[in-house]
């Protein structure tokens, strides 16, 4: 008893919470751990089984009026509390067997008597990783993917049956998918329930399977598809596909197919949201007196107009430059930071003129060397 959690913390809901909240409560989290939607996965199936408990006792006013005053040793047999479950195994759940069949077509296990095992089961999700160009991402593109996945059989239409034949009723648990065993204790009698081995707990035996699909109702096949990737997707998200997952048995819904997009960097640009960010040279003549740059965009080249006194780390904004807005009008702007060159081999003329140029500010060529510094115009102070 001192490892089981909370009944209201399972369900998710307050101590005041009313009978109609903590059906809405079940109903929510048993569509997230319900075994037939996880085949396999005992992890759901302990997460199932504990979601029921806390429903049962919860929803019964005089079960909940104990557990509120004494916890879970109100039915601890151990401590003279009394088994909730006790003669009627998970099959006593009521109202809680009928949500489950509402929502599944039945319960698992004991859960509300149903027959799940028997009804539809959605088919899996896919997931594909697709790499495309930067300039793809931005202008959009399509794509021709080729994709293994599972579908339906075309020879026994998913019965797994051969042809001529179909699946009859398993006579070991008469078509629930599973079968009751009850045991008697000095406690009292209590009831388990498991999935039929027989018939794997779907209820139907195949006498003669499908030569095609063995059995299994479903074959491997290459799915080709032409995806259409929207201008203005970025690297890491995903395309939906509805149904181009694996198909789902007894005509259950197919899954869905995921396509993740992976954009390839590249050698100039750099993307932030729907921005683009672009770094220039410019040349020491054009910083200083302005002029007109020749920018490169994702599709052509634009002038822009370099005021005079630019300095290096300066950024311009060119609007409507950047990507595509994914689904909507209009685009990102394009950033140009700049940086000023400065020419490290010059002609005896360039020197000549730089020097000249010099001269015009007042700078005298000890300044220019770098000789006149704080150190030496404090020191002529004193």
């Amino acid at each position: 008893m001192a490892d089981k959690r909370d009944y209201y913390e399972i369900l998710g809901v307050s101590k005041t919470a009313t009978e109609s909240e903590i059906k809405s409560a079940f109903r929510k989290k048993a569509k997230e751990c319900h075994p037939d939607l996880h085949p396999g996965d005992k992890a759901k199936e302990a997460q199932f089984k504990e979601l029921n408990e806390a429903a049962e006792i919860l929803s019964d006013a005089d079960k909940r009026a104990k557990y509120d005053q004494f916890g879970h040793a109100a039915f601890d047999p151990s401590m003279g509390g009394q088994d909730p479950f006790a003669g009627g195994g998970f099959g006593g759940f009521g109202d809680f067997g009928d949500i489950l069949g509402q929502m599944f077509g039945g319960g698992f296990g004991g859960f509300g008597g149903g027959q799940s095992r028997n009804g539809p089961i959605p088919g899996d999700d896919l997931r594909y990783n697709l790499t495309i160009t930067f300039e793809e991402a931005a202008f959009g593109v399509e794509k021709e993917i080729t994709i293994p996945r599972e579908e339906v059989c075309d020879t026994c239409h998913g019965s797994g049956a051969k042809p001529g034949t179909e699946p009859v009723t398993c006579k070991t648990c008469h078509g629930t998918g599973q079968v009751r065993t009850q045991q008697s204790t000095i406690l009292g009698s209590f009831t388990s329930t498991r999935p039929c081995t027989n018939c794997k707990g779907t209820g139907k035996v195949i006498s003669d399977p499908c030569a095609d699909c063995r059995g299994a109702g479903r074959v491997r096949k290459n799915l080709k598809k032409t995806v259409k990737i929207p201008a203005g997707i970025d690297n890491g998200q995903s395309l939906c596909l509805r149904g181009m997952g694996n198909a789902g048995h007894r005509g259950g819904p197919a899954g869905d197919l995921y396509v993740t997009i992976n954009v390839r960097p590249h050698k100039q640009f750099t993307r932030k949201g729907f921005d683009l960010y672009l770094e220039m040279p410019i040349s020491y003549t054009m910083a200083a007196l302005g002029g007109s740059l020749t920018v490169p965009t994702l599709k052509e080249s634009v002038k822009y107009q370099i005021p005079a006194g630019t300095q290096t780390g300066s950024t311009y904004r060119l609007r409507e430059q950047g990507i595509q807005r994914l689904n909507a009008n209009g685009k990102g702007d394009l950033l140009v930071t700049v940086s000023v060159e400065v020419p490290k081999h010059l002609t005896d003329e360039q020197k000549k003129l730089l020097e000249q140029l010099s001269e015009s500010f007042g700078e005298s060529g000890e300044g220019r060397n770098g000789k006149k510094g704080f150190g030496r115009s404090g020191s002529s102070k004193k």
